[in-house]
């Protein structure tokens, strides 16, 4: 490894657990900003869905920690490792990326106002994130019984979400473009409160009930409809960030039908929903 990666990857490594050290869960990512960890079982034939419960590294955004000896294991496991992503939703601060873009042509900071002015909110001081490309990233903290998720110019062109099952390219990361930074008088800041107006932008419309669907309401309602709300490519994510919530909330065991039927409304097999539950399962009570 030349020398100048073999620095970058020690830097990376001193910001990943500068951030652990405020409440932060981190992984390594390379300099393509992807996680540096490959999948354990890209070579399995049919694999099964798995976010760690394997016990191996290359999950993705769930190998995220805030343990230093468990950070330090994985980016020794990706020595070629140039950043580190910071997992979003996650405790304490349940964070939200607003991912503010230049490479679409837009003006993404003007969309963000004019979205303020329209819905009577205002973004507050907060941690800003400045990218090579020109972007910032805002952090905002989100209330621990929402899941808010990602999207990529739903919000307005230009603006993408980083949210559950998600994470940020972390500052001091260096990438095939260049070096992440905090902007002047924010590196101090704590993320900062997402205006609930806002926060209603981010979340998934209401679906409505139908005749033969199972009655929920309130946060499992919401859940339900987190999962329904899945594209291509998000579907077992969302589903087993869903799953997850449930059991820690307790409301598990009932909301396991209309998750599945959600899952498999957005083309899921039946069989992979319920082993993304099965997943979520184990996953809560390996943490109580």
């Amino acid at each position: 490894m030349a020398t100048t990666d073999r620095q970058a990857t020690t830097l990376a490594l001193a910001h990943a657990l500068s951030a652990a050290e405020r409440g932060l869960a981190v992984i390594p990512l390379s300099r393509t900003k992807l996680p540096a960890l490959r999948s354990p079982h890209r070579a399995d034939p049919e694999p099964e869905p798995c976010h760690g419960e394997c016990g191996r590294l290359g999950h993705g955004v769930y190998d995220a920690s805030t343990d230093p000896a468990r950070i330090r294991e994985l980016f020794a496991a990706a020595p070629w490792a140039t950043g580190y992503g910071i997992a979003c939703g996650l405790a304490p601060y349940h964070l939200i990326g607003v991912d503010l873009d230049t490479k679409s042509g837009t003006d993404s900071s003007a969309a963000l106002r004019e979205l303020a002015l329209r819905h009577l909110f205002t973004i507050p001081d907060t941690v800003v994130v400045l990218t090579p490309s020109g972007g910032r990233h805002l952090w905002l903290s989100g209330p621990p019984d929402t899941v808010v998720p990602n999207s990529a110019g739903r919000l307005a062109p230009g603006i993408d979400i980083r949210g559950a099952g998600g994470y940020l390219v972390g500052p001091g990361s260096r990438t095939d473009h260049g070096v992440y930074g905090t902007a002047p008088g924010t590196a101090h800041l704590a993320p900062a409160a997402c205006p609930p107006a806002l926060l209603r932008l981010l979340l998934p419309p209401p679906r409505t009930h139908h005749p033969g669907t199972p009655a929920i309401s309130g946060h499992g309602q919401g859940l339900v409809q987190f999962v329904l709300a899945a594209h291509e490519g998000q579907r077992n994510t969302r589903l087993f960030w869903a799953a997850c919530r449930a059991y820690e909330d307790g409301i598990g065991p009932p909301l396991v039908e209309p998750l599945v039927e959600a899952a498999v409304t957005t083309g899921l097999t039946e069989r992979e929903a319920r082993a993304t539950i099965a997943s979520a399962s184990r996953m809560t009570r390996h943490r109580e």
